[in-house]
């Protein structure tokens, strides 16, 4: 009995993955015009389960989505392993551009070297930027996802390898389910007295991870920050919801010196990357606002997902045999952790809109 709910509480930690990026208007505004003469080839995606749209289906984890009622929104029903009723931000990003229609997992079952050469995601759900997190929650760590990108580039073959490399568009989410088990597993607190230390080199690794892609051709990047952790409706469940607009401010206030250092650190890396553009993504501050006042958004439901109690069910936990919401389209998040459709299609227009100009200027 000990042991199973230590493994309950292991994959509730590994799995808290990160949150959307909130979008800037209402969850039904049209998708913009793919940018004309955007010059993006191909977007590739690393991080963790918002960007993962099937990679852990092969994995001996219990951090999957290949099952109902995930996907219940997905063209046909499928659930294809994305964390989401239908599909993620990465889909409706590479369909704005005019590149394809999904971006699919690298790990794809019959995935050929040519229709991943225009795009491709290597993002594993509850994976982070510290090994320790993947490793606990057995899913690929951020260093396996950029040989998976080596591996394809050599796929590829020179020279026309070198040319998609730098005129690809690179998506990166991770950092979420890192700065979570520091709060629920004590595992890093031994070596790190305070989050911020933790967080410090976390970011740390980013760098690393960042000026690794550089070195394989990236040159146009977007870089996730946190979300405001405390508004998750996990972290609700499972502290009370106590604080501002229900949200558990110690969180959300690591959430912010964590931003604010990264912030520092990509502005730092971009200057000393000839040729590079590395565009911050706040996510911080408009989801906490649509935790707060979702009618703004046109949501009815931020308090809770849509799948069961909407507090603590996700991933495995996440079953069809669980009361389901009517209308996911109304509710910022499907699962405890994990956004809807419509959120991730509201993001998607504000990144094409705002980020892709900034990263051809």
């Amino acid at each position: 009995m000990a042991r199973s709910l230590a493994t309950i509480v292991i994959f509730l930690a590994a799995i808290l993955l990160s949150s959307p990026f909130a979008p800037a208007a209402a969850a039904s505004a049209p998708a913009p015009a793919p940018s004309a003469g955007h010059g993006i080839s191909a977007v590739f995606a690393f991080g963790d389960s918002t960007l993962d749209p099937g990679n852990n289906n092969r994995l001996a984890t219990l951090v999957r989505a290949d099952h109902a009622p995930y996907g219940r929104d997905f063209p046909g029903g499928v659930a294809t392993g994305r964390f989401s009723d239908g599909k993620l931000i990465t889909d409706f990003i590479v369909s704005s551009l005019g590149i394809k229609d999904l971006l699919p997992a690298y790990h794809s079952s019959g995935l050929t070297v040519a229709e991943a050469s225009t795009g491709v995601s290597f993002a594993s759900g509850g994976s982070g930027l510290d090994d320790l997190t993947a490793t606990n929650a057995m899913v690929s760590t951020f260093g396996s996802q950029l040989n998976d990108f080596h591996q394809l580039l050599s796929s590829i073959g020179s020279p026309k390898a070198e040319e998609i490399a730098n005129k690809s568009l690179y998506i990166i989410s991770a950092g979420t389910n890192d700065v979570t088990m520091y709060y629920l597993l004590p595992f890093r607190a031994m070596n790190f007295p305070t989050v911020d230390q933790y967080g410090e080199s976390l970011i740390s690794v980013l760098q690393s991870n960042l000026k690794s892609l550089y070195q394989m051709g990236a040159r146009k990047m977007m870089v996730s920050g946190l979300p405001p952790l405390g508004c998750l409706p996990v972290q609700k469940g499972l502290r009370g919801g106590m604080g501002s607009g229900g949200c558990i401010t110690v969180m959300n206030e690591a959430a912010e010196r964590y931003n604010a250092a990264l912030q520092k650190a990509l502005s730092k890396l971009e200057a000393d990357s000839p040729g590079s553009k590395i565009a911050y993504v706040d996510v911080y501050t408009p989801l906490k606002d649509m935790a707060e006042n979702p009618q703004k958004y046109g949501f009815t439901q931020a308090s809770r997902g849509c799948c069961g109690t909407g507090m603590m069910e996700m991933g495995a936990l996440c079953t069809s045999m669980l009361p389901q919401c009517p209308s996911p389209s109304q509710y910022v998040f499907f699962d405890s952790v994990h956004p809807t459709e419509a959120t991730y299609k509201a993001l998607a227009d504000q990144v094409v809109k705002s980020h892709v100009p900034e990263l051809m200027q």
